[in-house]
């Protein structure tokens, strides 16, 4: 018997076992199928005149978001905090746009703009909004992808050691709780606080300047299935995905793309608001690609999509066995990360 078949028959019996499988791949088809027959916003906006604004693009996602972007000859503007790998990111751009460049000692061109900024910053902000309505006029995508991360279980933040079911020492004192407090407003205000100040800032000018508005948050699996760890992290990046669910409904006419991806690739944890070390497998061995997100963030963005599980069966399976046999995912989740409850 080949392979094919021996699969085929593995596929069979597994589904024969367990018919809830079938329903969830159903389920999943359907939904694969719904999105592929709506009708591409690029049909509507070519992507030589899209306006895009990619926040957090000094690096990981954010900055492959830019040049997938800037590769198809859209207008980019990327902004972030950190002023040099800002300027690079920029030299990147320009040099896969299709247009040339105007200015080719500085390898920037008038279609790809860069803004130091801190999307936490009102006035930064404001700012930058003036400058795009000046620069092309308006704006047609938003693409939230700044964030933080946070790596270590909240109790451990207040200092707390959990031995044979008792802590030591048995509570928490004063400045443990006053630091776990400080950690957790680094998180909401990078994870939270900063999508929506973004939110609110460009909402309108999308409504008003573009023929199909549409804004991406780069959210994370952890905001939708709970894992050890990750609880500040987690917390933070569930709320501000529930930010934006709402403001979808709020406003329907700007088509809103939450892209869920598991562990990337990257360094993206090495500044870890809490000061917690990575726990899971290497994620630069076994993390998802960047550049794989970010051609996955396009597409979604192009085909209109709200939640994009990555990778995809695995994750929506995952998401929806949580709410079936949730001690199963839970176990599965210390797994990953290596966690044991003492």
């Amino acid at each position: 018997m080949d392979t094919l078949s021996v699969a085929s028959s593995s596929v069979k019996a597994a589904l024969g076992q367990h018919p809830a499988l079938l329903t969830l791949a159903a389920i999943f088809l359907c939904h694969r199928l719904l999105h592929n027959l709506r009708r591409r916003r690029s049909r509507i906006l070519p992507r030589t005149r899209e306006r895009v604004l990619v926040i957090g693009a000094s690096s990981g996602i954010g900055r492959a978001i830019a040049h997938e972007y800037a590769a198809t000859g859209a207008r980019v503007c990327v902004v972030g905090r950190r002023e040099q790998q800002l300027n690079e990111v920029a030299a990147e751009c320009a040099s896969l746009h299709p247009t040339p460049t105007a200015n080719g000692a500085t390898g920037t061109s008038e279609r790809i703009l860069h803004v130091v900024a801190d999307f936490n910053n009102v006035e930064d902000m404001v700012a930058l909004r003036e400058k795009l309505e000046n620069e092309w006029a308006g704006l047609d995508t938003l693409i939230v992808s700044a964030g933080v991360s946070a790596l270590r279980p909240l109790l451990e933040v207040a200092g707390l050691e959990q031995r044979g079911g008792a802590f030591y020492p048995p509570h928490a004192a004063a400045e443990g709780i006053k630091r776990t407090v400080s950690v957790a407003t680094a998180a909401i205000q990078g994870n939270y606080l900063g999508p929506l100040v973004s939110a609110v800032t460009f909402i309108p000018l999308l409504c008003a300047t573009s023929p199909a508005p549409s804004v991406a948050l780069i959210s994370s699996l952890a905001g939708v299935i709970p894992a050890p760890t990750r609880s500040i992290y987690a917390s933070t990046k569930g709320a501000a995905l529930l930010l934006y669910q709402s403001l979808a409904i709020e406003h329907p006419s700007v088509a809103f793309t939450y892209i869920l991806p598991a562990t990337v690739e990257g360094d993206f944890r090495a500044s870890a608001v809490d000061g917690g070390t990575v726990r899971e497998a290497d994620p630069s061995k076994h993390g998802l690609k960047r550049v794989a997100v970010a051609k996955r963030c396009l597409r979604a963005i192009d085909h209109k999509e709200k939640a994009v599980f990555m990778p995809a069966l695995i994750s929506r399976v995952g998401h929806y066995l949580y709410w079936v046999f949730p001690s199963f995912v839970e176990r599965a989740a210390a797994k990953k990360y290596n966690y044991t409850a003492n």
